[in-house]
């Protein structure tokens, strides 16, 4: 039998929160089910794994900012939950990348687009970004592939 799709994923899980009476989840995975449901509503079409992937790589990416600016005004008890809800989208997300894994794709993306230099930034990241969705944090990899093209 066939892995079950992402979405097929969030909706098993849904239908486990809800069994086991697990509030957070179940409203973190609801965010995110409904989430993927109005961008399959605005465009007209199935999402597949990759573009489900994308919705739960910016829901992080919104997590990781909203708990890092309540770290900063002082309000844990808010940036606990942010977290907590990452852990929740992170399940569902594939194994991060480690550093060399991520050195040597950067370094065939540069080979594989004949980069030269800063300017050429722009392709390393479109031919990166299909490999890496959901394994490593954006802002990381840009900084990774800026000091490779300018060392």
């Amino acid at each position: 039998m066939a892995e079950a799709s992402l979405k097929e994923q969030l909706g098993n899980a849904v239908k486990n929160a809800m069994r086991n009476k697990d509030k957070t989840r179940l409203g973190t995975l609801r965010m995110a089910q409904a989430a993927v449901k109005q961008i399959e509503i605005d465009e007209r079409r199935d999402l597949n794994d990759e573009d489900v992937l994308k919705v739960l790589d910016k829901m992080l990416k919104q997590r990781r900012d909203s708990a890092r600016q309540y770290d900063d005004a002082g309000r844990k008890e808010l940036a606990d939950k942010e977290r907590e809800e990452m852990a929740i989208i992170e399940e569902f997300m594939p194994a991060a990348l480690a550093e060399e894994e991520l050195d040597d794709l950067i370094r065939s993306a540069i080979s594989a687009t004949n980069a030269q230099g800063m300017q050429d930034m722009g392709r390393v990241m479109n031919e990166l970004r299909p490999q890496v969705l959901g394994r490593v944090e954006m802002g990381h990899l840009s900084k990774k592939v800026r000091a490779a093209l300018a060392g």
